[in-house]
């Protein structure tokens, strides 16, 4: 079984809904949930909205092999109603991004592993120092919570009321 960390976030409807939905979808489908931070409320990251994130991470254990994963965490995302347009960010039901698998580093078309820009992202590193403050990043050797007093992003986030 290997350790998976992720990143989970909605901006449209019923936000903190659609999460613990793809928590259950999650949990059903793909591996047992091992820890689950506290939702976080967080400014679009890269684009210009009114509707703000629900955020949080989680750590699982699952037997899927990564490119398995990532197509049922995408499969995951469709069902829910996720529709995806061009490149760009833009508002969504949901959006899981695939953050650590075990300590593995993968350089394919389809998947980067770890996260290539979690480091810059304060709306992943606040609930994933929640729930793992002292992982390791296998590439830059640093814990979540030193990646996060690092952080330069300065976007708001916030615990949800």
């Amino acid at each position: 079984m290997n350790l998976i960390y992720l990143s989970l976030g909605s901006n449209l409807g019923r936000r903190e809904q659609h999460l613990e939905e793809a928590l259950k979808l999650i949990e059903s489908r793909i591996g047992r949930i091992m820890a689950k931070s506290s939702f976080y409320e967080s400014e679009p990251w890269g684009y210009t909205s009114e509707n703000w994130f629900c955020n949080c991470c989680v750590s699982l254990r699952s037997n899927l092999q990564p490119l398995v994963l990532l197509d049922s965490l995408l499969a995951l995302e469709k069902e829910m109603g996720r529709e995806r347009r061009g490149t760009g960010y833009g508002d969504r039901i949901i959006d899981i991004d695939l953050l650590f698998y075990g300590d593995k580093r993968l350089d394919h078309p389809r998947l980067s592993l770890p996260h290539p820009s979690m480091g810059d992202r304060r709306f992943v590193l606040i609930p994933l120092a929640e729930i793992a403050p002292e992982l390791i990043h296998p590439l830059t050797r640093l814990s979540i919570s030193k990646m996060l007093q690092n952080c330069t992003d300065n976007t708001e986030v916030r615990p949800m009321p």
